[in-house]
């Protein structure tokens, strides 16, 4: 991609529109970043790097709706396509890439890509984990906190890039083209910002789009799914025939048994999921069996994903941060086996939880509801389990520690996003995780 002496504009100054900014400078662009933001610290410490590199930034109010001196615009993943801030800009006609578009027109080696509603960055990770272990020169990069505009600077050293991709990276795919597609799972999430499942599942459709019969898609037998070019390896845990299922408690590649579950630091079938798509990506680049099974035995689970965070009096607490979707909350309740107080709530997204009830029942002796959708929540749920409210992190930690009797547990799965009173969910998470061990040290 020549951008050479191109005038463009990134809107957006999260980490991937500040990394895409960079690498579109260091390619010979000129480049002006937007951020609606008006009163953020992190984004106007990001301005002012930025603007001792000499790209332009222009923030909140100071924004002008002009469009007449871009050549193109590249939009940031967290930037809703319809915000005014784009309106303006697409009203204009002016022509529009992705962020994971522009770097990979930069990318000089393969790609296996991940999406997924649930266990992407797991999946990242284990495949990044497994390709190492044979000898690999590989860099997980996109959604999981490497941004894909920096990991491509060092492409050209490397045999594969190993991306996670959003729903929201992959809206506006254009030449996109992994050598192997990833796609796990679909539940419903994010309907605050698609109008329906369908445009969700689309919007994950696109990993798929450029794709020819060269190249690999491993996917999840329980998925709908378009026409794909691609030839496709299947993986299940549900029983169903597949080329890598789960069964009797053992990942099994096309009917050879690999590895007890039990051996791994992963739970759940969930995990085998995500551990049987690994597989699929290693048994594709050929890495030796012993290999494999090393790199998957020796993963641990990266923090906010079911992690125990403390004991106190006998209850163990668990810091699920990372659940921000129903389906998340849904699998981390059904991998307990103590009686359960929840911390649920955050930001609304547009689900409906009513569906949660029976499980609740099963497994939840009572509820501590904190955020956005605290209401939505309480009427949602409170005809199958009680449930109190709690206005701060810390107050529903002190509640759930009134509801508990040694044995319990206190899950902390949300079920929304963070950003109504959070950072984002590891800034949730690690505060959890801090006002319990506070609390334990008190004992």
């Amino acid at each position: 991609m020549d951008v050479n002496g191109k005038q463009v504009v990134v809107l957006g100054l999260g980490i991937s529109g500040m990394e895409a900014a960079k690498l579109l400078q260091d390619r010979g662009a000129r480049v002006t970043v937007r951020d609606d933001a008006t009163d953020n610290a992190t984004v106007n410490q990001r301005a002012e790097a930025l603007r001792q590199r000499g790209i332009g930034v222009e923030l909140g109010g100071a924004i002008p709706a002009t469009a007449e001196r871009f050549d193109f615009c590249v939009l940031s993943p967290g930037i809703h396509p319809d915000a005014p801030l784009v309106r303006r800009l697409r009203q204009a006609g002016l022509p529009m890439l992705g962020e994971l578009e522009v770097a990979y027109r930069f990318c000089q080696c393969p790609i296996v890509a991940i999406t997924g509603t649930n266990g992407k960055t797991t999946t990242t990770e284990l495949v990044d984990a497994v390709l190492a272990a044979g000898g690999k020169r590989t860099k997980a990069s996109g959604n999981i906190g490497t941004a894909f505009s920096a990991a491509v600077r060092d492409s050209a050293n490397l045999d594969v890039m190993v991306l996670e991709a959003s729903s929201f990276q992959l809206e506006h795919v254009v030449e996109f083209r992994p050598r192997i597609s990833v796609h796990l799972n679909l539940t419903p999430d994010h309907l605050d910002r698609y109008g329906s499942m369908e445009e969700y599942e689309t919007a994950k459709w696109q990993i798929f789009r450029n794709q020819t019969p060269d190249d690999y898609a491993i996917v999840n037998t329980n998925l709908r799914l378009p026409e794909i070019a691609a030839r496709k390896t299947t993986f299940s845990v549900t029983g169903a025939a597949a080329d890598y299922q789960l069964i009797d408690g053992w990942l099994v590649a096309r009917g050879e048994q690999v590895l007890e579950q039990s051996r791994t630091n992963l739970a759940g079938p969930h995990n085998a999921e995500n551990m049987l798509a690994a597989l699929a990506v290693a048994d594709l680049y050929h890495i030796p069996r012993e290999a494999a099974i090393r790199a998957l035995c020796d993963y641990k689970p990266l923090p906010h994903r079911c992690e125990k965070v403390g004991v106190i009096d006998g209850v163990t607490f668990i810091n699920d941060s990372k659940a921000t979707n129903i389906d998340a909350l849904e699998k981390a309740l059904l991998s307990q086996r103590s009686p359960v107080v929840l911390l649920a709530g955050g930001k609304d997204k547009g689900l409906d939880f009513s569906g949660l009830r029976p499980l609740l029942r099963e497994k939840v002796k009572a509820v501590v509801l904190i955020g956005q959708m605290t209401e939505k929540l309480f009427a949602a749920w409170n005809s199958a389990v009680p449930c109190v409210r709690a206005t701060t992190l810390a107050d529903a930690v002190e509640r759930a520690r009134q509801l508990v009797r040694p044995g319990d547990a206190v899950l902390f799965s949300p079920g929304c996003s963070s950003f109504d009173m959070f950072k984002d969910f590891e800034d949730r998470g690690n505060q959890f995780r801090t006002l319990v061990q506070a609390r334990a040290k008190q004992n």
